[in-house]
């Protein structure tokens, strides 16, 4: 029967037929492939075990909570690392009361399921909350922070403490930390502990350790809770090694082969390797410092930006800092292994990417030059044989007045890193799994965006003076403006871009007033290349006004020829350049600014935007007192008129500031 129906069909009915079968397996194929992961199981089997088949992932950290028995809840709002650092730091230590928490990134979580807080006994909930830039929250707590504020939560019964982390230099000090304690009380929790303020222009670290020292026996006694001696000793992660063989993590941050394999969208956890294209010095050869120009390409990435945005570049430690902890713990630095949490109900299986090797977690994946930490002084003090450097790291871990004011000075103001500790106190030897365990991640750092992409929106320009000094001996690199100078043409870098909310207005025509010293210079350059653009393509442009500082116009003027040429063109209509040290008398910006205070208020008045970048200590709060008192004296307001008037510019978007400490 089989043979009369092949003999009944000719060559173009199978061809047709082969053509038809082959469209539906490609079809069937394609349609699976493009399922989420977690849809390609079995209907039957979802349908009968639903539980069995949903991972911690997709599970409500309310739900995990009652589910694991865990009363705390520790939620942090970071930009750079700190706060979340400072929550793990929190469980840890609840771990000495027998009690483990949920660390949650808001960003990771539907932030509603917060109302159900009040499902779990006794609830406890800690934030760490970073406040960013102008008062605001950092990225990845904004939707955390909008729902809080929107107060539809009820969270009657549930107990609550806040630790702020700011800068007293910035006008909005701590305005997240300060927010969220006060909203808080006003869905109903109970506050059982006062709001921490810690100041990141003075000791960040040891704010933190007074509030915590106190904090943690005030919980305990409001629960109830007793303290386990047993649990001050348990690590959080054990080491296991990995067979030879193995795909490793070789500086990824998502997941392996990124790097080789890139995927959009590129952010904070999976950054872009892009090229670089240019390096070149900024300041001339009379100048003693160093600053560079640096441009990424980001061809064929689908990366957007805007002026006024910041690009995150991910560094690397210095080999010769790794090289030196490798001999100072004698270890094999190509091991390859991987860390694993002990509390296996816990969403963070792993410190860092894993697995990997030792020289990579300390090249790409923990921080060796910061200011160590007291918790880490006390952790690896177990490992000293001389008693007199045991004791001298204890005491700098202790907060009490010796201990830090002792801490302030021979870490904080000395800059002490892991190195330096390690070299000082040399019986002290923790393993290297266990350091690795305690040292902070390594960060992103954050650079005004200086170009624009209407002149080219493949390639990604920013300015950087190297760090660089010395204390006592010892030579202190800026982490990643040292590794920016090792990269030439050619080599590569790990970035993404943040948006920032420095924007040019949408009118082409309203005039801008930008003040920036030094690198602050930086996005009012992609401004000028914008309005420029705009310009050669026939539309009229508002009045530019700049207000440029440096020390000397033969040392460190950077972008001096652009700058004449933006002038020459009719973009830049006005320049005022503030030379601090090319006469007898200093002169900044903002004396620039008062000696054209006519002009000045007359385009603020007009409708003109300000825009300020650079140095938020000194620079900003100078021209923003300068700014209030052109709106006095030219423009005739009272103190409590010209203080209002500005607070309605910020408020409208028409004084924007990118600064920092």
């Amino acid at each position: 029967m089989l043979s009369s129906i092949v003999s009944s069909v000719d060559t173009s009915d199978l061809v047709l037929l082969t053509l038809l079968v082959g469209g539906a397996i490609v079809y069937f194929v394609s349609k699976y492939l493009n399922q989420p992961s977690s849809s390609r199981y079995s209907p039957t089997v979802a349908s009968v075990t639903p539980s069995a088949v949903a991972s911690k992932s997709n599970q409500s950290f309310i739900d995990r909570m009652k589910n694991e028995n865990r009363q705390v809840l520790i939620m942090y709002g970071s930009q750079t690392g700190t706060a979340e650092e400072m929550s793990g730091r929190l469980a840890k230590d609840l771990t000495r009361y027998s009690k483990k928490a949920v660390v949650v990134d808001p960003e990771d979580i539907e932030v509603e399921d917060l109302a159900r807080l009040t499902e779990v006994e006794d609830a406890l909930l800690v934030l760490c909350m970073a406040t960013y830039g102008e008062g605001d929250p950092t990225d990845n707590a904004v939707t955390l922070v909008e729902y809080l504020n929107a107060g539809d939560c009820d969270l009657s019964g549930v107990r609550f403490a806040v630790f702020g982390l700011g800068n007293k230099t910035y006008e909005h000090f701590n305005e997240i930390g300060i927010q969220m304690d006060k909203q808080l009380e006003k869905l109903g929790a109970k506050r059982i502990f006062h709001l921490g303020l810690g100041d990141d222009d003075a000791n960040l670290e040891e704010d933190f350790m007074i509030w915590r020292e106190a904090f943690l026996p005030k919980v305990a006694e409001e629960f109830g809770w007793e303290l386990n001696t047993e649990a001050e000793t348990m690590r959080q992660y054990q080491l296991e090694p990995v067979e030879e063989g193995k795909a490793l993590f070789k500086g990824e941050f998502g997941r392996l082969g990124a790097y080789e394999r890139p995927r959009p969208p590129f952010d904070v956890k999976n950054p872009y390797l892009a090229t670089v294209a240019i390096n070149d010095e900024l300041h001339t050869e009379h100048s003693d410092r160093s600053c560079r120009h640096i441009e990424f390409s980001v061809e064929g990435s689908r990366i957007r930006y805007e002026a006024g945005d910041h690009l995150a570049v991910f560094p690397t430690n210095d080999s010769a800092l790794v090289d030196r902890l490798i001999s100072i713990l004698d270890f094999e630095p190509d091991r390859a292994f991987r860390l694993v949490n002990v509390d296996e109900d816990a969403s963070k299986r792993h410190p860092f990417p894993c697995p990997t090797t030792f020289r990579t977690a300390l090249s790409h994946y923990v921080d060796i030059c910061a200011p160590v930490k007291s918790h880490v002084l006390k952790a690896i003090s177990e490992y000293c044989t001389d008693e007199s450097e045991k004791e001298y790291l204890n005491k700098l871990s202790v907060a009490n007045e010796e201990g830090l004011k002792e801490y302030a000075r021979y870490i904080v103001k000395e800059r002490r890193s892991i190195v330096d500790v390690l070299t000082d106190q040399k019986t002290c030897k923790p393993p290297i799994e266990y350091l690795l365990e305690l040292l902070p991640r390594l960060q992103a750092r954050y650079y005004s965006i200086a170009s624009s992409p209407r002149v080219n929106e493949e390639k990604i320009a920013v300015c950087a003076v190297v760090t660089k000094y010395t204390i006592g001996d010892r030579l202190i690199n800026g982490v990643c403006t040292r590794y920016l100078t090792t990269k030439d043409a050619g080599s590569k870098s790990p970035v993404f871009v943040r948006k920032s909310t420095m924007r040019l207005p949408h009118r082409t025509t309203t005039q801008v007033i930008m003040i920036g010293p030094g690198t602050g210079f930086a996005p009012f350059r992609g401004f000028l290349q914008d309005r420029q653009f705009h310009k050669n393509a026939g539309k009229e442009v508002g009045a530019m006004h700049l207000y440029y500082g440096c020390r000397h116009p033969d040392h460190d003027y950077i972008y001096k020829e652009e700058l004449e040429k933006f002038q020459e063109d009719g973009v830049l209509t006005h320049l005022n350049c503030a030379f601090s040290r090319a006469q007898e008398k200093k002169i900044y910006v903002q004396d620039r600014l008062w000696e054209t205070r006519d002009r000045i208020w007359e385009s603020i008045n007009a409708g003109a935007h300000v825009y300020i970048c650079g140095d938020a200590r000194n620079m900003a709060r100078d021209v923003q007192a300068t700014l209030q008192k052109i709106f006095r004296e030219v423009g005739g307001k009272s103190e409590t008129d010209a203080v209002a008037y500005f607070k309605d510019m910020e408020k409208t978007k028409r004084y924007q500031a990118d600064v920092w400490s």
